[in-house]
Order: C-alpha cells, then sequence, then structure tokens
C-alpha cells in the first residue's frame, strides 16, 4: 500500500514525486479542497516560475476582479504568481500586459453575448466587430477572438437563427484564416438568474452540443469552441467526456466553481484536478483562463490557489 504523505512531508519531499503522484497521495489535497477563505502559507505554493513553465498556460479573466482591484493591480499580482496571460479587460491596458511579459489570451468585446448573429438586426454590428478584432489579435500576438450566438427573441424562428449564425460566422471567418486567428464561439448556460455574469436566460447557444453544431457548420479549423467548464456544468454536464468527444473542435477553455461561479475550491461540485488532467491528455496546448468571481476575503490568494491547484495537476 502507497504511504500516504502529509502536508508536512511534502514539503521536503515535492522534488522526489512527480505532481500527479502528488495529488493522489494527498500532499497538495489541503489546498485542492480548500473551501475556507484564505490559504495557509505553510502549504505547498509553487513558485512563480514553477507556475509559469507548468504543464498548464494559464490566464485570468480581468473582470471578475474588477470589484476587488484595478487591472494593473491584477496584472501585478498575476505575474507575481506566475500566470502567464491575461483576458477580459481593455485593450486600453494591452501594452501593460506585454510589457510585463505576458499574453493577452483572448481578445474580447468585438460584440457582447446579447447582440449577437442570431439576431438579424445585429448582423453588421457582429461583422465589423469581429472583423475589427481580428486585427486587434493580430496586433498584439493574439490568437483567439471571442464571439457569441446572442439572445433570443421575440418571433425568433430557431433554424433560421442558426443559420443567420453560420452564414454570418462565414462572412468573416476568410480573414480570421488569413491572418491566424481563430474565433471561438462561447457556450453559456441560461439556468443561473441570481447575478447577470453568472448566468444569462435568453441566451440562444445554451446547449453545448448545438454549438458544435454550429462549428462543425461553419467548417473551417479556425473556428472553435469556448469550452466553459463552469457553463458546461450548469447545463449539460459530463464534463470530461464531452472534452474527449470534442477535443477536435475546443479551442480556449475557462474555469470557475459550480454553483455560483466562485473559486475552484471545496465549496463546489466541480472536481477539477481529474479536468485539468483530461484537457492535458487531450493533447491541448492553449490556454485555460480563470474565470470565477473571488469570494475570498483576499483576492490574491483566490489566484495562488487556483494557480497550485492547476500546477499540481
Amino acid at each position: 500500500m502507497q504511504k500516504k504523505v502529509t502536508p508536512q512531508e511534502s514539503e521536503s519531499s515535492d522534488t522526489t514525486l512527480s505532481r500527479r503522484q502528488l495529488i493522489k497521495t494527498g500532499a497538495v489535497g489541503t489546498v485542492g479542497l480548500l473551501a475556507g477563505s484564505t490559504v495557509s502559507q505553510a502549504q505547498i505554493v509553487p513558485s512563480k516560475q514553477s507556475v509559469a513553465d507548468g504543464r498548464i498556460r494559464q490566464s485570468v479573466m480581468g473582470w471578475c476582479f474588477r470589484d476587488r482591484m484595478d487591472v494593473p493591480t491584477l496584472a501585478k499580482h498575476c505575474k507575481d504568481i506566475g500566470l502567464v496571460a491575461m483576458e477580459g479587460i481593455s485593450a486600453d491596458h494591452y501594452p501593460m500586459v506585454k510589457a510585463l511579459g505576458m499574453d493577452v489570451s483572448l481578445v474580447s468585446g468585438a460584440h457582447g453575448f446579447a447582440k449577437g448573429p442570431c439576431n438579424p438586426e445585429y448582423h453588421d454590428l457582429v461583422v465589423n466587430g469581429l472583423s475589427e478584432g481580428i486585427d486587434l489579435a493580430k496586433e498584439v500576438g493574439c490568437k483567439n477572438v471571442i464571439t457569441f450566438t446572442g439572445m433570443r427573441f421575440d418571433g425568433m424562428d430557431e433554424e433560421k437563427a442558426a443559420q443567420r449564425c453560420v452564414d454570418t460566422w462565414k462572412e468573416v471567418i476568410g480573414k480570421a484564416e488569413k491572418n491566424g486567428i481563430t474565433l471561438v464561439l462561447e457556450h453559456l448556460n441560461s439556468r443561473d438568474d441570481t447575478h447577470p455574469m453568472k448566468g444569462h436566460p435568453g441566451y440562444f447557444g445554451d446547449d453545448v452540443d448545438f454549438c458544435i453544431d454550429l462549428i462543425k457548420q461553419v467548417g473551417s479549423e479556425n473556428f472553435k469552441l469556448l469550452f466553459d467548464i463552469y457553463h458546461v456544468s450548469v447545463m449539460n454536464g459530463d464534463i470530461i467526456r464531452r472534452i474527449n468527444q470534442y477535443k477536435d473542435y475546443i479551442g480556449h477553455y475557462h474555469t470557475a466553481g459550480n454553483p455560483g461561479r466562485g473559486e475552484i475550491d471545496g465549496s463546489q461540485e466541480i472536481h477539477y484536478p481529474p479536468i485539468f488532467e483530461a484537457i492535458l491528455e487531450t493533447g491541448y496546448e492553449g490556454f485555460i483562463a480563470h474565470e470565477f468571481i473571488p469570494t475570498w476575503d483576499d483576492a490574491v490568494a483566490t489566484l495562488q490557489h487556483a494557480a497550485q491547484l492547476s500546477y499540481y495537476t
């Protein structure tokens, strides 16, 4: 029988144990299942360089921390922790992020999740927005631009709305291909109505299998799925099976705890270590961005915890 390693013993033995062994033996179990508001300094915290060089290219969605700190402060903490990228921030901050030696992992703001191509009213907004997003992504060295289906509307014919989505994306996909940019369609949950950013009642693309069908209809290697683990958990579940089923169509990942879209800790139902392992086993080499809304007293500790849990996968 394999000896169980305590957190104290692991501090002196982590140089001889693999990351996967550390998780399985419980050396980081205390941190991985943490449900409290702070992280103990006695627990294992990988160095900044170790996180940066880890198997997962970790990023953060900046909007989640806007009530806790400004973007430059968040960027400094991300750099200190070892995260290698940021997204979900104003393009005005891109030069600052690049100056810190980090990447922009996703260009957003091309068009919002509410005003999408399912509604003909927003056709020009989507086409122009995505075109500008592709130009910006190329300029800053980012490979991904986010897109959405948009919200259902009164009198909508679902088949026609789906076809409008496909036809609209096809209008800009050639430009994306030419510039080496991937448009990533985000699936969002429509179940949670407790908070404007925890769920999106009325969102057209609220079924991940339906989103995959739209992606297949666009038919380009430069049009893929943004697999948000939180939203898939809420709407569809069976996360690891879907990761393996759709691995060839996934271009980006987001994390968050369910329920509540809080930290990826022991207070929520998604067990992230095997999910991270499954993602890596598919050969995915892109970014995984943490998109949880911090609830702990120490917002920086939430990022340290997420970075640690991801690192030891």
